[in-house]
């Protein structure tokens, strides 16, 4: 017989603390994850089994399942720090691969490769900018820019398809719709910079106060 009164919660087993699981064993985190584990994948189709039209299926399904995680995150409210690097960096990398592999197998033309990458080192080099210089973060997302996306990533795995299926008259769809996507993705990237350029202004107003 006990002579003191038990405390509030005294005898009971602590709850497990499972916040680090929820927040990186989320849904859209393991598809992106899953994004990039297809990558190795997408390589040795493209060099291992000679299979250009597999190569671009896959980076099909990496490219288009973008929106997914996103979705999911939204929807099922697990946005997380850790989505938030993961998501962009499957982007970044399949692109990466598939623009400069593609290149190098010939499955993509130099040019429209070279527009690609030099577009993709501009927006790397102003996030570095923006890092470095301890500005805000935040990125405005154009309409624009999403309908470039869609239309670059349409292209590319055109391409793909077309150097795997010898369709002569899916690689002219891929050129008009490729550059008309970069026209529009350099366009929407002069904004970009009028944008930076405002983030670092106010950076140095904060600094001269």
């Amino acid at each position: 017989m006990r002579l003191l009164a038990a405390r509030p919660g005294e005898g009971k087993i602590p709850p497990r603390d499972t916040g680090y699981a929820q927040v990186v064993f989320t849904i859209p985190n393991l598809i992106s994850l899953l994004r990039l584990g297809l990558i190795p994948v997408f390589l040795w189709l493209l060099f291992g089994k000679d299979d250009p039209a597999g190569a671009g299926s896959v980076f099909f399904v990496i490219a288009w399942s973008d929106w997914i995680d996103g979705y999911l995150a939204r929807r099922l409210n697990q946005v997380s720090e850790l989505g938030k690097l993961l998501d962009p960096l499957a982007d970044r990398i399949a692109v990466a691969v598939a623009v400069v592999f593609g290149w190098v197998a010939g499955v993509l033309a130099p040019w429209f490769a070279a527009a690609l990458i030099v577009r993709e080192s501009l927006v790397g080099l102003a996030a570095i900018v923006v890092f470095a210089r301890g500005a805000d973060r935040s990125v405005e997302v154009r309409y624009l820019g999403k309908v470039a996306t869609f239309m670059v990533y349409s292209a590319v795995t055109w391409f793909y398809w077309a150097d795997g299926w010898d369709w002569e008259w899916l690689e002219i769809s891929a050129l008009v719709v490729g550059i008309i996507g970069l026209a529009i993705y350099y366009y929407v990237l002069a904004d970009y910079a009028r944008d930076l350029r405002a983030k670092l202004a106010a950076v140095d107003n904060r600094s001269s106060t």
